[in-house]
C-alpha cells in the first residue's frame, strides 16, 4: 500500500535504493544511468524511480533536507516497502584542510547534534555507524573505478546556519571530516530495522575556505560518487 509520503505500490521499489537530498539528483541518475526507469513517486515533489543498472533492478529517490525528512522516507522504505539497503548520496561541507571540492567521503560513522536518537530511550549514547559490508563494497568499487576516497567520521547537524561559536572547530579537532544533515538518522533507522545503510558524500564546499560548487554542479556534478554507489549496489 502507499504511505502519506510515497505513492508506490508494493513491488514497485527495489530492495536497494540510492537516495539524494535533492529529488532532481535522483531524476538525473534515473535518466542518465538506469535503463527503462519508471517513476513511482511524485508526492510532495519527492521523485522516485525504479529501473535497472547493468541488469540489476535498482531504485533512486529523493529524501529532502535534514534529519526529520530523511527519517520519514527511510523509515517507510524499510518498514513498508521491503527495502534492504539504502545508500545516501549527498553533499557535505569539508572540515579538514586536506579535503578538496568533489572529494568522495565514505561515512563510516556519523556524529550528531540532533536529539533524534532520544526517541529510542537508550541508557547511553548510540554511535550511528555504516553497515560494514556496504562500506567495504563501496571502498572496493571506488578502487576498481580509480576514484580516490576518504573514509571516516562525519557530523550530521540540525543546523545549516549554526550560531554556536566554535562549533565547527570543536568537531574538526576530533578528526571529523565533514558536516552534512542526514546520515546519523539513516544509520539509526537502519540499525533499528535490522537493515543496511551507507552514506557517500561529495564535498560541495569547504567550511574554512571560500570554495563552493554552484547549485547546478551539486545536482549533476557528483559523477564519481554516483558511479561508486551504483557499482556498490551490484553487490547486494
Amino acid at each position: 500500500m502507499s504511505t502519506p509520503h510515497n505513492a508506490a505500490s508494493p513491488g514497485e521499489i527495489a530492495p536497494v535504493v540510492l537516495m539524494a537530498g535533492d529529488p532532481l539528483r535522483a531524476k538525473y541518475i534515473a535518466e542518465n544511468f538506469l535503463t527503462d526507469p519508471v517513476c513511482f513517486n511524485t508526492v510532495r515533489g519527492m521523485l522516485g524511480y525504479t529501473g535497472t543498472y547493468q541488469g540489476k533492478r535498482l531504485s533512486v529517490m529523493g529524501h529532502g533536507m535534514g534529519i526529520p525528512s530523511i527519517g520519514i522516507y527511510t523509515y517507510e522504505l524499510y518498514a513498508f516497502y521491503g527495502v534492504e539497503v539504502i545508500m545516501r548520496i549527498g553533499s557535505c561541507g569539508a572540515l579538514q584542510e586536506y579535503l578538496q571540492l568533489k572529494d568522495l567521503i565514505l561515512a563510516s560513522g556519523a556524529c550528531t547534534d540532533s536529539n533524534f536518537l532520544a526517541q529510542y530511550g537508550l541508557p547511553g549514547t548510540f554511535a550511528p555507524i555504516a553497515s560494514f559490508d556496504v562500506l567495504e563494497a563501496a571502498a572496493r568499487a571506488a578502487e576498481r573505478l580509480g576514484v580516490p576516497y576518504h573514509a571516516g567520521n562525519i557530523l550530521s547537524s540540525d543546523h545549516f546556519y549554526n550560531e554556536t561559536p566554535g562549533a565547527n572547530d570543536a568537531w574538526r579537532s576530533m578528526g571529523v571530516l565533514a558536516v552534512e544533515m542526514e546520515a546519523a538518522a539513516l544509520y539509526a533507522i537502519a540499525a533499528r530495522a535490522g537493515k543496511k545503510a551507507l552514506c557517500l558524500l561529495s564535498v560541495s564546499d569547504h567550511i574554512y575556505r571560500t570554495e563552493e560548487l554552484l547549485p547546478e554542479e551539486r545536482q549533476t556534478g557528483f559523477t564519481n560518487m554516483m558511479k561508486v554507489a551504483l557499482e556498490t549496489a551490484l553487490a547486494f
